[in-house]
């Protein structure tokens, strides 16, 4: 049997509704527009965790961040002798690929620790040195021990990293798996984008962004919001231009698919790392762009579109709940591999519901979970209600009558049975899945980095200054 190539995209900090296909009339994402018509575009996918570590480590091992621990963006040394694997000994996609056959390639953002070790099966590797960087001014690491410093424009350098390896890899016959991994659309926003992009939206009005009053928990930083800048507009500006611009470099990269004539051999999927808010909900970032850390759909929920000719209908949008530990599960069956072995925690691969057939197993309740350190929440169709260890505060929403997350009820007596039937579900799925040695539950995490493991230190690498573990 041949199995398809598989390309997985993933965008760093793109919001849910940064996406032409998903009903935004302002930003211009005419690649992934079209990727989705010849696709499968899911309206509803969740990330793990609202901040990009913890959310990839999930993308790439099907747990939750208190299963494989993980729980904050790592800071600390990202490469040499002082770095570490934080997947060291779990299974991961990339291991199951390499097993089945595939060579692997990594095209840009890493940030799992030590960006510069290429895992196992990849002969490829040109990661990051870290979480970020300026656009043009970026640290590499290659497979081959060498680094680089690229000065040229980072959305291009992937991309073109990308199509490298899918031209030599035109003289294997084995199927091939690439990582292609942007930065964009994360900060920095302003002056990092080529003025062809910029350009296009100087006179937008930004009216999918509105600039709402300053949410109570926000955080900032030098008086600007911690996940933006102080020049709101040119900060608009910058992100609609990267997320543009790496929907051009996609779109190269495609095209080199199409020059190759794989690209109905190949699977590819894109989406985020995790949501973004730019204004919405009075605030700009992820999880980590309040304090108490947000579970706001802005920052859980990122977009999604999966597409294979011949292999999975046309122009779809599905609206179920999907979450990132399913992912690992759901390609590897899309690809015609085994899914069980990363059917043993929460995921569960959905590759039949992709396929417009009917499951063969008993579905599972409607229901997706994420979360950051001690924050925990739970979502159904209709309902989210979000947890904050020790000691709140709780939310609880009723999506049908308030979908934009306004009126928080979990202190409302006449909805007080909702709320003890969503805590005693959310409290039910981590107990069965979560690892008493990787749980988040005890951690002050505040967005500082994750620089050591639990069992180094189960406080100190999360605790803000002055705490001292007391209520």
């Amino acid at each position: 049997m041949t199995h398809p190539n598989l390309v997985l995209i993933v965008s760093d900090d793109q919001g849910p509704w940064a996406l032409g296909a998903a009903g935004n009339h302002e930003i211009r994402t005419p690649v992934l527009d079209e990727l989705a018509e010849r696709g499968i575009r899911l309206d509803r996918f969740f990330c793990a965790s609202p901040v990009c570590s913890p959310a990839r480590a999930s993308l790439l091992t099907g747990r939750i961040p208190s299963a494989h621990g993980v729980h904050d963006y790592l800071d600390g040394a990202h490469a040499g002798a002082a770095s570490r694997d934080y997947l060291a000994g779990m299974p991961t996609l990339t291991d199951a690929l390499a097993d089945a056959g595939y060579r692997l390639g990594l095209s840009g953002k890493w940030h799992l620790g030590a960006s510069d070790v290429p895992r196992r099966g990849f002969v490829h590797w040109f990661a990051l040195d870290g979480g970020g960087s300026a656009y043009h001014d970026a640290v590499m690491h290659t497979g081959d021990g060498r680094t680089e410093h690229v000065t040229e424009y980072l959305t291009d350098a992937i991309a073109d990293d990308a199509i490298a390896f899918l031209d030599a890899e035109q003289q294997h016959d084995a199927p091939f798996f690439l990582a292609l991994n942007f930065t964009a659309p994360h900060k920095p926003f302003a002056g990092q984008h080529p003025a062809e992009f910029t350009d296009l939206y100087r006179d937008c009005a930004f009216e999918t962004c509105p600039q709402e009053q300053p949410h109570p928990w926000l955080q900032t930083l030098d008086g600007a919001p911690i996940g933006g800048e102080a020049d709101t507009r040119e900060a608009l500006i910058g992100y609609f231009a990267a997320v543009t611009a790496m929907d051009a470099a996609i779109g190269r990269v495609l095209d080199r698919l199409r020059a190759h004539d794989i690209l109905d051999d190949t699977m590819v999927v894109f989406l985020s790392d995790n949501g973004f808010s730019c204004g919405q909900h009075g605030f700009w970032g992820k999880g980590n762009g309040t304090f108490p850390m947000n579970m706001y759909d802005e920052s859980v929920m990122v977009p999604f579109i999966v597409a294979q000719p011949g292999a999975l209908p046309e122009g779809d949008v599905h609206d179920d709940l999907r979450s990132a530990y399913d992912l690992p599960a759901t390609l590897l069956e899309l690809l015609g591999l085994d899914p069980a072995p990363f059917e043993q925690g929460p995921g569960r691969s959905f590759a039949a519901a992709l396929r417009g057939e009917r499951a063969e197993r008993e579905p599972r309740p409607v229901v997706v979970h994420s979360e950051y350190g001690p924050v925990r929440m739970i979502r159904t169709t209709d309902r989210k209600y979000v947890h904050r260890h020790p000691y709140g505060p709780h939310e609880l929403y009723d999506l049908e009558a308030d979908p934009r997350e306004r009126v928080n009820l979990a202190d409302d007596p006449a909805h007080a049975a909702d709320l003890a039937r969503m805590r005693g579900m959310l409290d039910a799925w981590f107990t069965e899945h979560a690892d008493a040695q990787a749980d988040g539950r005890g951690l002050p995490v505040v967005g500082a980095g994750q620089t050591r493991s639990l069992d180094d230190d189960p406080l100190g690498a999360f605790a803000p200054p002055g705490w001292d573990g007391a209520p």
